[in-house]
């Protein structure tokens, strides 16, 4: 373990460039490695979550390397032509990782062994699991769909008409994935909305893919199967949910000015922007523009006087993995902010629910916890008093480590995280990133 004290170090100021999005990043290695040809990808980030999903690409047939300018090429083989992997995927902490790829094999003739670290390794697959298995694939793991699991894909797969029972862009993307190499079409009724980057990207890809949106309000999306991909040239952007850390911290520090470049504004992730507006905080986007097909601009915030507000649910998909960050700002805020809907926290990498509520609380916050979420009662622009006899619990998790930081840097006495380590799965320079904004 290493654990780290965080604590103020005076406002945030000048700019800084938060890595490319994690989304993105791993969808553009699994596409390109389905391709035929090569792929370019330009900003990709290089997180131990997106290495884990380029290991098991090249495991099963594709060259991916990287070039000496930070660029990544990968040579496809094509729809179909994925190859038995000789050993087993270790898929570290990526949850992402694990579900899609779980998706991709699901309708190609081998057989895979996905392993993982301890927090992934408690992570529920079934929700994954049932649709696949509608599929024709076959499915051995521990009870509850747990890992170690074993995955023998269909060698005649069969279309699907899913309709998914929760709001879950994983489920969707490993559904879509598996009706690549599946003859007919495959769709996935959408009652929710969720990031949209593999619908996106898929098209970018040349798939035969449609979105359409129903009586109900439902998106139907429809992919034709035995897809050609085509290789492509992709600049990812900058990661809202990585941004989302410095644009709180510099909402709650006294003093902060800061400019955060490149970030991606997709509006099936980017709710937490419009939450913390609606809270008072002052977020400008500068320079609006569109990269790789996704839209980008540099975000300025400056220290502000939140306020707590009740979050509308409706918002949770566009932010499930920003809410740790926002009970950070709504500990800060003036009044009671409230939430709710957010079930789906309670089988991240940990209980966000519960770790953030425990977190929070032994750093000097106000918190109470409720089955479907937290109710904040701010402290007025005031920092929190931090932590004195033990370290906050992070669970091995990398945005209840960060969260935690945040905290820290608004309070002088600091908030002790357990474990940093976890931190790279998703933003190995965020450590770099704090000293580079408080020129510490």
């Amino acid at each position: 373990m290493r654990p780290r004290r965080f604590r103020a170090q005076g406002p945030l100021t000048g700019r800084i460039r938060v890595p490319g999005d994690k989304s993105i990043s791993h969808r553009s290695i699994m596409l390109g490695a389905l391709a035929v040809g090569e792929t370019r990808v330009t900003g990709l980030l290089e997180g131990e979550d997106v290495l884990s999903t380029a290991a098991a690409m090249r495991a099963m047939g594709a060259t991916i390397e990287r070039q000496a300018n930070g660029d990544w090429l990968v040579a496809g083989v094509g729809v179909g032509g994925l190859l038995q992997p000789q050993g087993a995927l270790d898929m570290g902490n990526s949850g992402t990782s694990t579900r899609l790829l779980m998706g991709l094999v699901a309708t190609h003739p081998i057989t895979a062994c996905f392993i993982g670290d301890a927090s992934l390794s408690k992570r529920p697959m079934g929700r994954v699991i049932d649709p696949l298995t509608d599929a024709g694939a076959r499915f051995t793991g521990y009870p509850g769909g747990r890992l170690p699991l074993l995955v023998e894909g269909a060698r005649t797969p069969v279309p699907l008409t899913y309709r998914l029972p929760v709001a879950s862009a994983q489920v969707k993307s490993a559904v879509l994935l598996a009706g690549l190499n599946t003859p007919g079409t495959t769709t996935v009724i959408e009652p929710v909305a969720t990031r949209d980057h593999s619908e996106r990207m898929l098209r970018g890809f040349g798939a035969d893919l449609s979105v359409e949106t129903d009586a109900d309000g439902a998106r139907v999306i429809r992919l034709t199967g035995e897809a050609e991909l085509k290789p492509q040239a992709i600049t990812v952007p900058g990661d809202p949910s990585s941004a989302a850390f410095f644009v709180v911290v510099a909402l709650i520090v006294p003093g902060s000015d800061l400019v955060i470049e490149n970030v991606g504004l997709n509006p099936t992730r980017a709710a937490l922007f419009d939450v913390l507006r609606l809270m008072g905080g002052s977020i400008e986007e500068l320079d609006r523009r569109d990269v790789g097909g996704e839209p980008v601009a540099d975000l300025r915030v400056r220290a502000s006087n939140l306020r707590g507000i009740d979050v509308d649910p409706a918002v949770v998909p566009s932010m499930v993995d920003e809410f740790p960050v926002l009970f950070v700002a709504a500990a800060h805020a003036q009044g009671r902010t409230v939430t709710t809907g957010l079930e789906e926290l309670r089988v991240k990498e940990s209980d966000r629910i519960s770790v953030m509520r425990a977190a929070l609380e032994a750093a000097g916050a106000r918190v109470t916890e409720t089955e479907d979420g937290l109710v904040i009662d701010g402290s007025g622009g005031e920092p929190l008093a931090g932590t004195h006899d033990a370290p906050v619990a992070t669970h091995l998790d990398h945005r209840i480590a960060m969260s935690m930081a945040v905290a820290g840097l608004a309070s002088p006495h600091g908030v002790e995280v357990d474990d940093v380590r976890p931190i790279a799965t998703s933003f190995p320079v965020f450590e770099d990133l704090i000293a580079a904004a408080t020129g510490a």
